[in-house]
């Protein structure tokens, strides 16, 4: 309140509302680019040397689980390393409710043929029948 002429006169304040635009975009745009980079990276596993095959390459689908088999014959979900006796239940447990999941083996390539099958057939014989194998496709030298 100020007194003038001998009057109390109320200030106004009057707010600016508005956004600023400009600095709301560069935000995200940095955030953009920062999940943009950050998202390959958050693809989680075990480096494995995957069987070279010609063509393309063999990828499962984006509803798929991917198992791992490492040259020891080790199964992994993500980098989590899983027993073979209970990995039929990790499955089942992430499989949930979605009843079009597919599973994805991606064995390495000195892992052995038996490790690979046997997770196959206990595929298998619980009731999954989308299964398939990853690979990458072979650098052919002309």
């Amino acid at each position: 309140m100020a007194i003038i002429n001998g009057r109390i006169q109320k200030r106004v304040s009057r707010r600016n509302a508005d956004i600023n635009m400009t600095n709301l975009m560069d935000v995200m745009m940095v955030l953009l680019v920062v999940f943009m980079v950050a998202a390959p990276l958050m693809t989680s596993g075990i480096p494995l040397d995957l069987p070279k095959v010609g063509g393309g390459t063999l990828n499962g689908k984006d509803t798929s689980i991917n198992i791992s088999v490492d040259k020891d014959g080790f199964y992994y979900i993500g980098q989590s390393k899983i027993e073979p006796d209970t990995i039929i239940d990790k499955i089942m447990a992430i499989k949930g409710e979605n009843k079009d999941v597919t599973i994805t083996i991606s064995g390495d390539a000195a892992s052995s043929y038996g490790s690979v099958i046997g997770l196959m057939a206990m595929l298998k014989d619980a009731g999954f029948s989308k299964v398939g194998l990853k690979t990458e496709a072979r650098r052919d030298k002309k």
